[in-house]
């Protein structure tokens, strides 16, 4: 076998074009394009699952919490002074629950995306999600699995629904919507509801007026009112109402 050996001292001619310059001026590397982060606002009464949730959101190149919040009215607050694209809010806090935020945050800022957290595998809740202006209902026990899609479809205009639940429950409520059967609304107040959930947590009728910055006798009387509208008779039947919607945990 031959091997064929170049002269000593000769140099093949460099071909342009083909020989990169360190250094040389007008020649850069190509840089990957700059990812745009969804700025996140994330609401849970719970510092350690607020946490978790932003280790988990934070690792992803497209996402980050700019802003937490530990009742929902922080998060209506956070919601209205940073620049933010997305609210994840969990469902049951206090002051104000995950769906009164959702619905005053949909009021100050309709261009906010909502998703709403909770513990509860109930599609009553679902549906009151939808109502207040939320894309999206993601369980905590499976938060770790489901966020981050749900977070993507939500910012693509996409709903979302956790995959235990019915699929067809989002398409009924889309169809209905589209031929204009509504579904039907709260029949309290959002003040009343806010009475409500503070009935519930055990608060006197003092206490309410302390808080809502109003006085004994009108806490009264929406109290009455609240009795008729729903047809009941005390505090007992009053918080078992909270708890089936929303406004209180268990």
């Amino acid at each position: 076998m031959t091997i064929r050996r170049r002269p000593a001292g000769h140099r093949l001619p460099a071909r342009r074009g083909h020989v990169r310059e360190p250094g040389r001026p007008g020649h850069r590397e190509s840089e990957p394009p700059p990812v745009n982060k969804t700025r996140i606002l994330l609401a849970d009464d719970h510092s350690l699952v607020r946490q978790g949730l932003r280790l988990i959101l934070n690792a992803e190149p497209d996402l980050e919490v700019v802003a937490e919040a530990a009742d929902g009215a922080e998060a209506v607050a956070a919601a209205s002074d940073d620049a933010v694209d997305l609210a994840i809010l969990d469902i049951a806090m206090p002051r104000m629950t995950g769906l009164q935020a959702a619905r005053e945050i949909s009021r100050r800022a309709p261009g906010i995306r909502i998703l709403i957290l909770s513990m509860y595998d109930n599609e009553q809740y679902f549906f009151e999600a939808l109502k207040v202006g939320a894309s999206g209902y993601v369980l905590k026990s499976a938060a770790d699995q489901d966020l981050l899609e749900a977070c993507r479809a939500t910012m693509r205009g996409e709903p979302f629904l956790y995959p235990g639940a019915v699929t067809a429950l989002i398409r009924d409520y889309l169809q209905r919507d589209r031929e204009g059967e509504r579904m039907p609304e709260s029949i309290l107040t959002p003040r009343e509801e806010e009475i409500v959930k503070l009935i519930a947590e055990g608060n006197s009728a003092k206490d309410i007026a302390e808080t809502l910055v109003i006085s004994v006798k009108t806490v009264d009387r929406h109290r009455a009112n609240i009795l008729q509208k729903l047809g009941m008779r005390d505090r007992l039947e009053l918080t078992r109402y909270a708890i089936r919607s929303g406004l209180v945990e268990p």
